[in-house]
């Protein structure tokens, strides 16, 4: 596979976990983050979200740096808040987020589905290797020199 193929196919993925992650977000706060039944407009909102958190999220994570600092990194859920209010907001009748805190709480699901997601189809660039050792020599019997803790 050509690289530019990999790299369409990666976004077209990480698309389909979004819009996925959206959803679920959608099911679980029913009456406060939704869209209109058609599957487009679920699909135009989860690009829209993923446009601005490519572009948009960066310029307020540097903004809030102080606050991320000092937050720990928590800050970074209000952000993701913000920009699904946004998103919200830009296409209001088609899809919506009824206030700040719903969007505070939707983000939050978005965030732990579609990283279950991004692991579960290794999008997220997280691998487990197991390595065993080189066989050594072979221990006398009693164990050498003393106890020996092996971790």
């Amino acid at each position: 596979m050509s690289p530019q193929t990999r790299k369409v196919v990666r976004f077209l993925q990480s698309w389909v976990i979004n819009t996925a992650a959206v959803l679920v977000a959608a099911v679980v706060l029913h009456n406060h983050i939704g869209y209109d039944g058609k599957l487009t407009n679920l699909l135009i909102a989860s690009l829209l979200l993923g446009v601005l958190n490519a572009f948009v999220r960066p310029i307020l994570m540097l903004i809030a740096l102080p606050l991320l600092i000092f937050t720990l990194g928590l800050f970074t859920l209000v952000i993701n808040a913000l920009l699904l209010y946004f998103v919200g907001f830009l296409m209001k009748p088609s899809f919506y987020v009824d206030s700040f805190g719903y969007a505070f709480l939707g983000a939050l699901i978005i965030s732990v589905v579609s990283m279950a997601l991004n692991v579960l189809t290794g999008n997220a660039g997280v691998s487990v290797k197991h390595h065993r050792r080189p066989p050594g020599p072979p221990k006398p019997p009693g164990g050498g020199n003393g106890p020996v803790i092996d971790v």
